[in-house]
């Protein structure tokens, strides 16, 4: 077993190489993680660059990957190769495929339902786990032995790769599969704001009591899960995490690769928290442009300069107010945000004529219960509203820091 490991990690340093036409590699009889980093404001290893430190647990195994776009591992100059191309070539034994909302390529619409296919490229079964089932079955979980999950989270609540990651631990708990995770960090990990999810309100965009922005890695979130019990009647999964090494909460993190189609820069991800409650109004947060949630607008705040028509484009085909000029603000060149900003939705709502028709059911699923519609209807203050998370926040990170695996 140890000389197949050792071979597994040669051949990955000289897939890397082949792939992208790199310099060598040095080779030290292990993979030299120094050459195998993202470089961003610090040096960070993620975990599905730490192959010595997962590669033996996939020796021998039949091994399903839940995994999308973002399912890399990086080379120093940032070129990257497909986790699953990886493994197949190391041949591990790789059998089939689960893929999140937007797909395993990463260019399916936002609730768009994603159907099983082939992989054009590997030709491994696709199994979609946004299609007729957000749940594994027993079927679709039939001769794998171990789970790897290795996609990109953005930090929020309602970005849904966190209820996949809830179904695929229940399914595998339920199976007596082991979950291997391969942590990446965090881009909005630097602050927790927010109101924590009421139960009754659960649904895909929020599953569990937690924070719009929950400060966790995706690692740190399984743990959570787990530790919590919030799996259907308290299972717990088989649960092993490939931390990062060199990775702190208060890292400024770039990803290099878009995690989403409507998330498709740094600017965008900063602002997702505090614009996607537009998602849940009459105002479109950008989607049918090239600033996705880096912009909003509607037909009905007529009394803003800025203005935008919403087309069809990769990431929405048929966006919010397509073909309408919309009026709204420009938020491209905004500083990096520390906390949701409630002021851009208290703005549009207040500068909306017909109020009645701003909010839809969907506000509710996002905001995680009917009180921030409400405190918004009742004029309240951001101040207001914020101190009215307080207690909520404070149990919640009394809780997290059970969980926490980073600084």
């Amino acid at each position: 077993m140890h000389l197949n490991v050792l071979k597994n990690t040669v051949l990955l340093s000289v897939f890397i190489m082949i792939s992208f036409g790199c310099r060598a590699i040095p080779s030290t009889g292990n993979l030299n993680q120094e050459n195998l980093v993202i470089k961003n404001d610090s040096t960070i290893i993620i975990g599905a660059n730490r192959t010595e430190a997962y590669l033996p647990l996939l020796e021998g195994k039949k091994i399903g990957i839940v995994a999308n776009q973002t399912s890399v591992i990086f080379k120093a100059d940032n070129s990257h190769t497909h986790l699953v191309d990886s493994l197949l070539q190391l041949d591990v034994n790789v059998t089939k495929v689960f893929s999140p909302e937007h797909g395993f390529r990463g260019t399916a619409d936002a609730g768009e339902v994603v159907k099983d296919g082939i992989d054009a490229k590997t030709k491994l079964p696709i199994v979609s786990l946004y299609g007729s089932n957000k749940k594994p079955t027993a079927e679709q979980l039939k001769n794998i032995d171990l789970l790897i999950f290795d996609i990109q989270d953005v930090g929020a609540r309602f970005y849904t790769y966190i209820s996949t990651l809830h179904y695929i631990m229940e399914a595998a708990a339920e199976q007596n599969i082991p979950v291997l995770i391969l942590d990446r960090p965090n881009p909005n990990g630097r602050y927790i704001d927010g109101p924590i999810l009421e139960m009754e309100y659960k649904s895909f965009v929020g599953m569990h009591p937690v924070p719009i922005v929950h400060g966790m890695t995706i690692g740190e979130y399984a743990q959570m899960i787990n530790g919590q019990k919030w799996l259907k009647d308290s299972v717990q999964c088989n649960l092993t995490v490939i931390e990062m090494k060199g990775y702190t909460h208060d890292a400024l993190y770039h990803l290099p690769i878009k995690p989403s189609p409507n998330l498709p820069n740094d600017q965008s991800i900063n602002l997702y928290p505090s614009l996607c409650f537009f998602e849940g109004t009459n105002v479109n947060a950008g989607r049918g442009t090239d600033t996705q949630f880096q912009v909003y607008g509607s037909p009905f705040l007529k009394n803003q300069t800025f203005s935008y028509t919403p087309k069809p484009n990769s990431g929405a085909k048929h966006p919010k107010h397509e073909g309408k000029v919309c009026y709204g603000v420009d938020l491209t060149e905004e500083k990096q945000l520390q906390q949701i900003n409630l002021a851009y939705i208290i703005k549009a709502y207040q500068a909306t004529e017909n109020k009645t028709e701003f909010f839809n059911s969907f506000f509710t699923k996002l905001a995680g219960s009917k009180k921030l519609q409400k405190q918004i209807e009742g004029n309240l203050s951001v101040t207001e509203i914020k101190q009215s998370w307080k207690t909520g926040l404070d149990t919640y990170k009394k809780m997290r820091k059970h969980y926490v695996l980073y600084k």
